[in-house]
């Protein structure tokens, strides 16, 4: 037994619930190959207190961490989405590939620390700012790539297919010719990204929108797409959205998305914001994963995800940093319970019969459709997943001491401090005491990226 390959916790959080004297074994390729209990520790065995799984972060623009909080400033009229969104265009049109991989690495180093393990990029910076693909047509997915590579972070490349402005086919703006991409476009991103992939790395597909890619492209896509790869979708963000859905097509975006489209487990509809009755059941009963940002919805004022009834339905969700105005896992967790506590007025909403221990109920659940929607067997410390697990700050006050069963609820809704003390991915340390193994280098590569791109 190699003991760098084995790690000994007196708790660890295993898909039935809390285990005490656990000892986690994973093996050359980083995946977990023995969970043993009720186990005795070794002498000079590495050991932790509380162990949990690591987040996946479902939905993730990586360059727009350069922009964060930077459009927090009120116009002459009215601030939304839409006005958000000029800002973001100007910062999309002039980074470079050296840029995207200096954000790149310093987001997933965030990341990284606050608890997520695994991230699905929501990519569609392919061109370069003159609106022609570079020398090497995936220059920027790969940038992003080697920067997930360079943190530790597992990655679900999704490039975006983005062709139109709105509805109706709406030809694209010139501030959007760095996105534009048709059917054949995306297919031969993935087949050139194909050699990247391994075990830390899938690659998937992203019709932006139903603004930006009209139903018989995304069944094109859909149809032409390597079996059980995940395909993410923008959907029902802004009441406009909606609007313009119903006036161009007579059907609300995720009444058409469902009844035009194969929709089923591999599919993530990100937002989802504005939905029917009817439009949630619908996602339910399809198997698709509800990504809900809850950092970003809030900050663009969005609105709220129906919840409650989503989890009625026995719908399945999980959690993106989107935007990245957040990179804690925890705070997104928190703030889908708070978030439905102000719509609703009451509290502990987020629960099911036997399962009343809120942020269980919604840490456990956010792992299970984060892995769903990265199409990696992540999100639970099981033999043959990867072993990607957080250990937890037992020293601190918010932790010591605490009975097992109480661990979550102090680590989503205790104060601001980080309670991930060391970060396991793939079996291999990226964090160590609240540090990024390579913290140093990252962040002063981002620096000299922000003094280049503040200057705009």
């Amino acid at each position: 037994m190699s003991s760098r390959q084995t790690l000994y916790a007196q708790h660890a959080l295993l898909p039935e619930g809390w285990a005490t004297q656990v000892r986690l074994h994973w093996n050359d390729s980083g995946d977990l190959s023995l969970i043993e209990k009720n186990v005795p520790a070794a002498p000079h065995e590495k050991q932790a207190s509380y162990v949990i799984p690591g987040m996946t972060n479902l939905h993730s623009h990586a360059f727009q961490r350069a922009m964060a909080g930077m459009t927090e400033i009120a116009g002459e009229g009215p601030d939304s989405f839409w006005t958000w969104r000029d800002l973001m265009y100007r910062f999309a049109l002039a980074i470079t590939p050296e840029q995207m991989q200096a954000v790149a690495a310093q987001l997933y180093a965030e990341c990284l620390r606050y608890g997520y393990t695994s991230v699905c990029e929501f990519h569609y910076l392919h061109r370069a700012p003159d609106g022609h693909f570079y020398q090497q047509r995936a220059e920027m997915a790969a940038r992003v790539i080697a920067a997930a590579e360079q943190c530790g972070m597992g990655m679900t490349m999704l490039p975006v297919l983005y062709s139109f402005s709105d509805f109706k086919d709406q030809p694209l703006r010139d501030d959007q010719r760095r996105f534009r991409t048709d059917v054949d476009d995306i297919l031969n991103l993935v087949g050139d990204l194909e050699s990247l992939r391994s075990a830390q790395v899938e690659v998937g597909v992203a019709p932006h929108s139903l603004r930006a890619a009209n139903t018989q492209q995304i069944q094109e896509l859909e149809h032409a797409l390597p079996s059980g790869r995940p395909i993410h979708i923008h959907i029902a963000e802004q009441m406009r959205e909606v609007e313009a859905s119903l006036a161009a097509t007579g059907q609300r975006p995720v009444e058409l998305l469902l009844n035009t489209q194969k929709v089923d487990a591999r599919w993530c509809l990100v937002h989802a914001t504005h939905l029917t009755s009817a439009e949630v059941r619908g996602i339910a009963a399809r198997g698709a994963v509800a990504g809900i940002c809850t950092t970003t919805e809030g900050n663009l004022g969005d609105g709220f995800f129906e919840l409650p009834e989503f989890i009625e339905a026995g719908g399945v969700f999980g959690i993106g940093s989107d935007s990245h105005v957040s990179q804690s896992a925890v705070e997104e967790v928190r703030w889908l319970e708070y978030g439905q506590r102000l719509r609703l007025q009451k509290r502990n909403v987020a629960s099911v019969a036997g399962r009343r221990r809120v942020a269980d109920f919604l840490w456990q659940e956010c792992l299970k459709g984060g892995a769903q929607a990265a199409g990696r067997r992540v999100g639970q410390l099981s033999p043959n997943y990867r072993a990607d697990f957080l250990v937890l700050d037992d020293q601190h006050p918010n932790l010591a001491d605490l009975a097992p069963d109480q661990v979550l609820s102090s680590l989503v809704f205790s104060g601001n401090d980080n309670l991930v003390r060391d970060v396991y991915v793939g079996g291999r340390l990226c964090v160590e005491n609240q540090r990024h193994v390579h913290q140093d280098q990252i962040q002063n590569d981002f620096r000299r990226c922000m003094q280049q791109l503040r200057s705009l």
